[in-house]
């Protein structure tokens, strides 16, 4: 056996291709051009496996990928088909005669059960070479088995149901773990719960499936040869909450219900379809007698699971007399009958036969059929071959007999996919409810195809419905793409038009002031609908036309908002005087260029409600762009219209914070014609910094001066520096305001002498106040009494001025006596630095032959070195390397400078003359070498580099140059 299980098309089998049996469905233009350009693949194909037993196959099951067959009477093949080419052996280990009566593989594929035909059942677990007994099962020919899907796992099946020839039901459990010797039987339990019979007594239990609802209920269903039971009930609370024992016992005292069929095979069998592994089955079907009952499975029904029976005869040449099917397995939409010779499939929809697939003599009678689970696949076999079926893209053509059955939903829910059979199902959806009278639903469907525009439309047109038209023509607009500009164009105003002309024959008609509302708000939703809102968007100016051409000013206004045209809203509004309510939209969706364009127009109606809007809508608007609507309002001069100019910037610069010269200047000539108490105020708030104020310095002084404001004209003069005018203007007004520009220049004295001069000849001569000019004096510290004397006239008595005078000279004297314990402490200071001066010149250090350099750890005096007062000596070179980092960049370059000319200068020679000449010759091209090495010291040596500010400075320095830092974190790896 080279490869077990390579599989190939054996060319004497044919594939088996599904034809479905479904009359041909007329379809109208659809738009759609079918072009098949391949043939398309077979719904079942039948694979032969290339294998041949040893043995004859007397049995086979397939759950899971896992393939077990039993070979003659005492070998067991196990194949996991993800690795078919590692096929496992089991003997069974049989001496009698006992052969294999039935194997049953649970959904997981790791259990196995072994009927014999002596009443004996083996057990062999997936992981295990081991084929243990069931020593509790002795005695019981087993025909089915009922796993439990909910509960079973990889090492136990929990909970289980077995059927037997006897008619009795028994509840069992398997445990695949080993105990050795002593240890544990794998069969937990094996106890009875119900006995089957028919009319003339217990009858073989040919099939049993168990199952468990969403809702905690559990159902089981067991068939005889002619009969069909159902346990339904709900398991009680406790220990045995997952066993079937509390199911089958409210049964003990009345027989659970069943269907009876009177014909019998002598067998039966049941097939479920499950959509995927471990879900809830969806549909079954039983093999008896009278030919196959098929139907639904609904666990929400009370009473009874089954649900859309009905029974479908066995096709000709099939039944108990002639050929009699030997298995039965169920897809999505046919089951598939096995037979002796061959193997017939028949549409679970129609009935019909949709695949007959005769098996070649050579490979002898087929024994039985099975199906996977979890792949889908079928499995069919002899005695001395396997084959296998592939199910692909069954539901492809239901689609044409649910459209054949009217049952137009499934139709479309089974070609989704495909978009010209989708046409073709609403097409036929369409016709079938216009013939019922259905418009509405009709117009929905021919809006969702793609026939002819034109004939759909004349066809409604044709049978005066309008309303259906409308729904037709609103669904073609909403399918419509961005492109298709033109189109939406026609339909938006064919569907406005519509609406009109209804709404036009309604109005006025008491006796239909229903319908007349009806269509109004129907017209509305479908102006305001997001799903037309591009359409109308694009066409807007031609549904304005049409409204303005029916007269209807309401909806104008209404498709305006909708279509967010405020400006057409709020013109309409200003043309009907209406300015509450134009100003009503402006404040509502607050866009700015409207309430710039029609500020000028409603502040003269409604200034206070405007200028609130306006602070309401805040930084959102720009004050300058509406400065020109207040220059035209408040031309009047009025104290309202001035007032509410402003309100509105004061709004701006004290809450917005503008700084606009524009608004600040607008707003000082506001104070200035009508608000002259607020001038001054608000200047002195401004500011006396010429660089931080808002206004144009120069335009505030010519306003003041114009409107006679002059203590504001004094502070713009004190904001100007203009301190001499200041002062002149003041003492016009008040001698205190001008005392108060006269300190302002703080650090020029001779400035600020000049203006109190001013102010004290001002006082003497024009007012001739002795007492106010002695006042000054004291105001003022740079002014003494002889500054002053000269204003005085002369017949003025020394009597006024003698505490002044007295005053002047002590204020000399104490002068004079500061100067003198200055000079005092200057010579001491100079005494001093001369001692300290003469004790550096004794200072010295020793350096021993064992001191090293502080930072390279060398001896020092292997190289030229300095040594530092602190103590610490240093290396030359690396007194260099260490200060450079620190050194500002022009020190750096300085420091590289001095380094090449030191290069460069001619080494000193011996002997003095030759010295000397060396100099000189040196002096006249530039600094000699000692200067250049002077000048080094001073850049390299000033401080120490470790006890210096450059220490301190370099405290923030990473211990680790971060350009070097991924290279010095990488070496520590």
């Amino acid at each position: 056996m080279a490869s077990i299980l390579d599989e190939y098309e054996d060319s004497l089998s044919r594939s088996a291709v599904l034809q479905p049996g479904c009359p041909s469905v007329g379809i109208p233009h659809s738009g759609y051009v079918n072009a098949q350009l391949e043939k398309e693949a077979p719904i079942f194909t039948k694979q032969r496996i290339d294998f041949t037993p040893s043995e004859r196959i007397t049995s086979l099951v397939v759950s899971c990928s896992q393939l077990c067959m039993s070979l003659g009477k005492d070998a067991l093949l196990r194949i996991d088909l993800g690795k078919a080419n590692e096929p496992n052996h089991v003997e069974l280990g049989r001496k009698d005669d006992a052969r294999v009566h039935k194997m049953f593989l649970d959904h997981t594929g790791f259990h196995l059960l072994i009927a014999l035909s002596s009443t004996e059942v083996l057990y062999v677990n997936r992981n295990g070479q081991k084929v243990r007994p069931l020593a509790r099962w002795k005695g019981q020919l087993v025909e089915s088995v009922g796993w439990n899907k909910a509960l079973g796992t990889e090492s136990s099946t929990g909970p289980i149901l077995v059927g037997t020839a006897q008619g009795q039901i028994f509840e069992a459990e398997l445990s695949a773990s080993e105990g050795g010797l002593f240890g544990p039987a794998p069969d937990l339990y094996f106890r009875p719960l119900y006995v089957l019979s028919e009319e003339g007594g217990p009858a073989p239990v040919c099939s049993i499936e168990a199952e468990r609802g969403p809702d905690g209920r559990g159902f089981v269903i067991a068939t005889t040869r002619q009969r069909l039971f159902q346990f339904i009930g709900r398991a009680p609370e406790g220990a045995e909450a997952q066993s079937f024992l509390g199911l089958f016992a409210a049964f003990a005292d009345h027989p659970p219900p069943f269907r009876e069929f009177p014909s019998s095979l002598g067998y039966s069998e049941l097939a479920f379809y499950t959509p995927k592994l471990r879900s809830a089955p969806r549909a079954f079907a039983w093999m008896m007698g009278d030919g196959v009952l098929y139907g639904s499975l609904d666990h929400g029904r009370p009473d009874s699971l089954l649900s859309e029976e009905r029974v479908w005869e066995y096709p000709e040449g099939v039944g108990p007399g002639a050929s009699p099917p030997l298995a039965i397995v169920l897809t999505q939409f046919h089951f598939l009958l096995l037979l002796a010779d061959r193997v017939e499939a028949v549409c679970t929809l129609t009935g019909q036969v949709v695949l007959r697939d005769r098996f070649l003599e050579k490979f002898g009678p087929l024994r039985h059929m099975v199906k996977d689970p979890a792949t889908g696949h079928l499995w069919a076999h002899t005695e001395r071959a396997v084959f296998r079926y592939h199910v692909q893209r069954e539901a492809r053509d239901v689609w044409r007999t649910y459209l054949d059955m009217n049952r137009f939903d499934l139709a479309k829910e089974y070609c989704r996919e495909r978009p010209d059979c989708l046409d073709t199902v609403l097409a036929r959806e369409a016709a079938f409810c216009f013939h019922q009278r259905r418009y509405l639903e009709s117009a929905r469907c021919y809006a969702l195809t793609q026939s002819y525009f034109e004939e759909i439309a004349l066809k409604f047109l044709e049978a005066r419905q309008e309303e259906a038209l409308v729904e037709f023509l609103q669904r073609k607009l909403a399918s419509l793409k961005p492109s298709e500009r033109t189109q939406a164009t026609l339909l938006t105003t064919w569907l406005t038009e519509l609406y009109l002309s209804r709404l036009g024959a309604l109005q006025g008609d008491p006796e239909a002031l229903g319908p007349y509302r009806e269509t109004r708000e129907r017209f509305r939703a479908f102006l305001s609908s997001p799903r037309h809102k591009e359409a109308l968007f694009a066409s807007r100016a031609s549904v304005h036309e049409l409204l303005a051409s029916h007269g209807d000013t309401e909806h104008m206004v209404y498709f305006a908002v909708i279509m967010q045209d405020y400006e057409r809203v709020v013109a309409y509004h200003c043309q009907h005087e209406a300015y509450e309510e134009a100003l009503a939209v402006l404040a509502r969706h607050r866009d700015p260029q409207l309430v710039y364009k029609f500020s000028p127009i409603l502040i003269r109606h409604i200034p206070r409600q405007l200028v609130d809007a306006w602070i309401e809508m805040g930084s959102r608007l720009d004050a300058r762009q509406l400065i020109p609507a207040l220059v035209n309002y408040s031309q009047g001069g009025e104290a309202q219209q001035v007032s509410q100019a402003i309100r509105y910037m004061e709004f701006c610069v004290n809450v917005l914070g503008e700084t606009e010269q524009a608004i600040h200047n607008y707003l000082l000539s506001l104070y200035a014609r009508g608000q002259p108490a607020s001038l001054l105020a608000y200047l002195e708030q401004a500011g006396a910094s010429p660089h931080r104020v808002h206004y144009d310095l120069k335009y505030a002084l010519r306003l003041c001066a114009e409107h006679g404001h002059h203590r504001a004209c004094v502070h713009v003069y004190k904001v100007l520096e203009l301190y001499e005018e200041a002062v002149d203007l003041a003492l016009q007004v008040d001698v205190d305001l001008a005392k108060q520009c006269a300190d302002l220049p703080e650090e020029d004295e001779e400035l600020r002498k000049k203006l109190w001069l001013k102010i004290a000849r001002h006082v003497v001569q024009e007012e001739e106040d002795v007492q106010t000019a002695m006042a000054c004096l004291a105001s003022c510290p740079l002014l003494k009494i002889e500054d002053v004397l000269p204003f005085f006239p002369d017949f003025v008595t020394i009597d006024h001025f003698k505490e002044a005078i007295c005053s002047s000279l002590k204020a000399y004297s104490h002068h004079i006596q500061e100067l003198q314990r200055e000079m005092e402490e200057a010579a001491a200071s100079a005494q001093r630095l001369r001692r300290d001066l003469q004790e550096l010149r004794g200072r010295h250090g020793t350096v021993e032959p064992q001191d090293k350099c502080a930072t390279c750890d060398f001896p020092l005096l292997s190289r030229p070195f300095y040594l530092f007062l602190c103590g610490h000596m240093f290396h030359a070179d690396c007194l260099l390397q260490a200060v450079r980092p620190g050194l500002p960049a022009y020190k750096q370059a300085r420091l590289e400078e001095l380094q090449r000319k030191l290069g460069a200068a001619p080494p000193p020679t011996k002997g003095s003359g030759r010295a000397k000449e060396a100099e000189g010759g040196a002096a006249a091209a530039g600094p000699s070498r000692e200067q250049l090495k002077a000048d080094l010291d001073e850049l390299v040596a000033a401080e120490c580099v470790y006890c210096g500010e450059l220490m301190i400075r370099s405290i923030d320095r990473p211990f680790i140059d971060p350009q070097r830092y991924e290279e010095e974190h990488l070496s520590w790896l």
